[in-house]
């Protein structure tokens, strides 16, 4: 294809240099690929072999400013596969998976640009670089003493190998989980399977069906939580809820063309591997390496000061739900699927209040506005929409962001529905970062929820407090004020990226924000202070079970990664093992199993989903600080916030970023007590 054909190798054009959504087609990115990586390569070589002395700036900025063609389509691509995917895009992310590794190992593997750049880092202290240049030039050099710069011969070899393999596990283990979720629905048969369920839950089950061509009037759950949750939470079917729940718990776990679990294993084989390759105990010891935490030890003392007290405050819970289930009649003991139906039963009778009451108050729309209300008042930010832009769906949204001064600091788009091409779970992603690069890049960044689309969408709490987390990663990358793209906005330590995106939750249940925003979708009607009280009363409940669905898969994440090379593991009898070990409750179980557990096998969280607690740490000190403060808004707590945490990017040592915030480290007793788990 000549590339003046190739809207991937054109200029884009569009608005805010938006990708060319609507040209590209999946054919187009093999051969851009091609052009880009002979490009990128190009400049590497140029970099490496130029006759003048290693300095900073033909050295290390250089590196991190080449291969700009290569990024927004690699970016473009992956942001496509993840949101808006096909069966074509599907097969050519196969085909690529290898290749586009292969090709991050010929940059990683440059021995003339590692040379270089290591020389500078061997007198890093004598160059007089300031503390972002500094930074920028640690980083890179321990990025690519991690992708094997310093490994020789066979070694060097098989570190390649070990990754091309790694691209093509991870993008199976991703598509075989999409497969499984797009195909699978529970048909709803007449009132009697819609028993239980209010109005916005049958909305949302109408409209999935009506997505997937069914009849009007018909009615399907799939897995997607946000109707999945709320069919396990309202339905009296009790025997619909156990297939719900098996349906979820069981994805990825079956024989046939899309079974996870040889996937999983050999992804785990290989990591052994390349942990030793590197001269590492284990995989968890090498990815920790690169993590705040540093080593095992510090993430399980985390991980068990919240288990053991969870187990023991659902013990006391557990009580409650079981004499609600005999007053309901329902059987006992309990079981998995029982818990959330009952839980809510409680939550009805000992707080008098109903989610089914609450989610009127919730409609999306409205907490949008809500959560640009609260970076107005906090950072000053206003958002604009501008509806017609040339996006990839239509259900995407386009918001210009500006600042106080009315400056367009970047563009966010907002893609809230799930629907059988794009992928489970909620993230943030960028189509471009902020830089100083060629006078200064305007980010572009994108927020993906999965709520059920319905007319109007209402969300649970649990969905608000979604739509801020997501929100609170996006604002990372909008307000990111730094020079370099390696450190810009959300690229910083997987164990610190979640601070931004879980401290912005705390919004969600201001007073003041829910007062003003949160209105019944049909009247425009406040939500009652009475129902509001209610909301805040009950913000513990049920923490118990939520930390043991969360810190269960932590565990078993970290006990699976610790693994010395060599261990062969069948996953599904590693799990069953390591839950009897942690005495994981049968009634309440886990969040993630192996076989579908993303984070750790199609996404960045190996030996890594322990950073929500170790974030969870960080963002309920920092609340504490505009709490301490007497007031959510309090300018000068919100000042520090901006300058220290949401837009220094990774231009400081978190610890050293969250000190500046904070004025000392943070006490891990304000995340307990926030869950209600100390004495």
């Amino acid at each position: 294809m000549p590339p003046a054909a190739n809207p991937l190798l054109a200029d884009w054009t569009a608005p805010y240099g938006l990708p060319p959504f609507r040209e590209v087609r999946p054919e187009h990115f093999e051969p851009a690929f091609e052009q880009a990586m002979r490009e990128q390569l190009a400049e590497i070589d140029a970099i490496a072999n130029q006759p003048e002395p290693p300095t900073f700036h033909n050295t290390v900025q250089a590196f991190d400013r080449c291969g700009r063609m290569y990024t927004r389509i690699d970016l473009l691509f992956h942001n496509l596969a993840a949101s808006e995917t096909s069966s074509a895009l599907q097969a050519v992310q196969r085909e690529l998976a290898p290749r586009l590794a292969a090709h991050e190992n010929a940059i990683s593997m440059h021995e003339g640009l590692f040379a270089r750049i290591a020389a500078l880092h061997a007198r890093r202290h004598e160059l007089d670089l300031d503390d972002e240049d500094l930074q920028l030039l640690d980083r890179i050099h321990f990025d690519f003493v991690l992708a094997g710069a310093t490994l020789t011969g066979q070694a060097r070899e098989r570190q390649g190998r070990i990754t091309e393999e790694l691209a093509q596990l991870t993008t199976r283990f991703a598509q075989n989980l999409l497969a499984e979720e797009a195909g699978w629905v529970l048909p709803l048969q007449g009132e009697t399977d819609l028993a239980g369920l209010p109005e916005p839950v049958r909305a949302a089950a109408r409209n999935a069906a009506a997505e997937r061509g069914l009849p009007a009037g018909a009615h399907v759950v799939t897995l997607s939580p946000s109707l999945a949750e709320p069919f396990l939470t309202f339905s009296t079917r009790r025997d619909l809820r156990e297939k719900v729940w098996r349906g979820r718990v069981e994805r990825g776990a079956h024989a046939g063309e899309h079974d996870n679990r040889p996937v999983a294993a050999r992804v785990v084989a290989l990591r052994q591997e390349l942990a030793a390759l590197h001269g590492y105990a284990s995989y968890a010891d090498y990815a920790l390496a690169d993590r705040m935490a540093q080593d095992t030890g510090a993430v399980l003392e985390l991980l068990e000061k919240a288990w053991e007290p969870a187990k023991a405050r659902a013990a006391q819970d557990r009580e409650r739900l079981t004499a609600m289930a005999r007053q309901l009649g329902e059987p006992t003991p309990i079981a998995a699927w029982d818990w959330r139906y009952l839980a809510e039963k409680v939550r009805q009778q000992d707080f008098d209040l109903d989610d089914a009451e609450l989610k009127p108050y919730f409609s999306l729309d409205n907490m949008i506005a809500a959560m640009f209300d609260v970076a107005g008042r906090l950072f000053g930010l206003s958002f604009v929409e501008r509806p017609g832009a040339p996006l990839y769906h239509p259900d995407v949204r386009l918001w210009e962001v500006h600042d106080r001064t009315g400056k367009l600091l970047g563009v966010f788009l907002g893609d809230n529905f799930a629907r059988p091409t794009k992928r489970s779970g909620a993230w943030m992603n960028v189509y471009r970062s902020q830089s100083e690069i060629d006078g200064g890049t305007l980010p572009i960044v994108a927020n993906n929820n999965n709520f059920a689309k319905a007319d109007p969408t209402l969300l649970s709490f649990e969905d608000v407090r979604t739509l801020f987390h997501e929100f609170g990663h996006g604002l990372h990358g909008l307000l990111s004020q730094v020079r370099h793209e390696r450190l810009s906005g959300t690229r910083v330590l997987r164990d610190f990226v979640e601070l931004p995106s879980q401290l912005f939750e705390n919004w969600a249940l201001e007073p003041q924000v829910l007062e003003r925003h949160a209105r019944h979708w049909r009247t425009g009607e406040p939500i009652p202070h009475a129902l509001l009280e209610k909301l805040l009363r009950a913000r513990q409940f049920d923490q118990a079970w939520a930390t043991i669905q969360y810190t269960g898969p932590a565990l078993i994440d970290m006990a699976l990664h610790s693994l010395p090379a060599g261990t062969p593991v069948d996953v599904g009898e590693f799990e069953a093992q390591q839950q009897r070990a942690l005495g994981v409750p049968e009634d309440i179980g886990q969040r993630h199993h192996l076989t579908h557990f993303q984070h750790l096998f199609a996404g960045g969280y190996a030996a890594g989903y322990y950073v929500y607690m170790w974030a969870e740490v960080l963002e309920a000190d920092a609340f504490d600080a505009f709490t301490e403060a007497g007031d959510p808004f309090h300018g000068d707590t919100a000042e520090r916030l901006h300058r220290h945490i949401y837009s220094t990017g990774g231009k400081h040592q978190p610890a050293q970023a969250y000190r500046a915030f904070r004025g000392r480290d943070p006490q891990v007793d304000s995340m307990l007590r926030k869950r209600g788990l100390l004495p």
